[in-house]
């Protein structure tokens, strides 16, 4: 292979690595900002929404790198859009490490995303450090530290739809041949 080829090869991964990636984004953010119901539980208008859902398909599918982003890009600019701004930069953690986290157990030891007890795991392991992230940036952001637990009971339900929904949408695009 001449050093052309090798070169082109890379950009072509990278170029495909790019528009995935954007993909995904907007995938996170149309499911985040579209498919959403405000709670009336929460002190500071708590958001069950199915951008978790696509972001732990997004981590399954694609890996940690593309579940980090897709989850802090796409959730954090529905936030700088829907009107959550200053929630923004905590989303980016939070969604960005749950991404990662998924993604990274789904795809270590070579499982890349195809077993579905390691799916599953990813995505209980990351819920609690998702909650913590927003429980500790909820805590700064109006200075109490005993309201921010209003906001768990909608973190989980939106999470455990999520992982719900992730199951079977995973195994049935398994069985697509991009993804075998």
């Amino acid at each position: 292979m001449t050093t052309f080829q090798s070169t082109r090869s890379k950009q072509t991964t990278t170029t495909l690595d790019l528009i995935q990636t954007a993909m995904m984004i907007g995938l996170v953010f149309s499911a985040t900002a579209f498919l959403s119901i405000k709670l009336p539980i929460a002190a500071n208008g708590g958001l069950v929404h199915l951008g978790s859902a696509m972001l732990f398909i997004v981590a399954i599918l694609f890996g940690p790198k593309k579940g980090a982003l897709a989850g802090a890009i796409g959730m954090g600019l529905f936030d700088v859009l829907g009107g959550w701004l200053l929630w923004s930069p905590i989303t980016l953690v939070a969604r960005g490490l749950q991404g990662y986290i998924i993604g990274k157990i789904a795809h270590g030891a070579s499982r890349r995303g195809r077993h579905t007890g390691w799916n599953i795991v990813g995505m209980l392991v990351s819920i609690p450090v998702m909650l913590v992230v927003y429980y500790i940036g909820e805590g700064i952001l109006y200075g109490l530290w005993l309201a921010p637990l209003a906001s768990i009971p909608g973190n989980i339900v939106q999470n455990f739809l999520g992982v719900a929904i992730a199951i079977p949408v995973c195994l049935a695009l398994r069985n697509v041949r991009y993804f075998r």
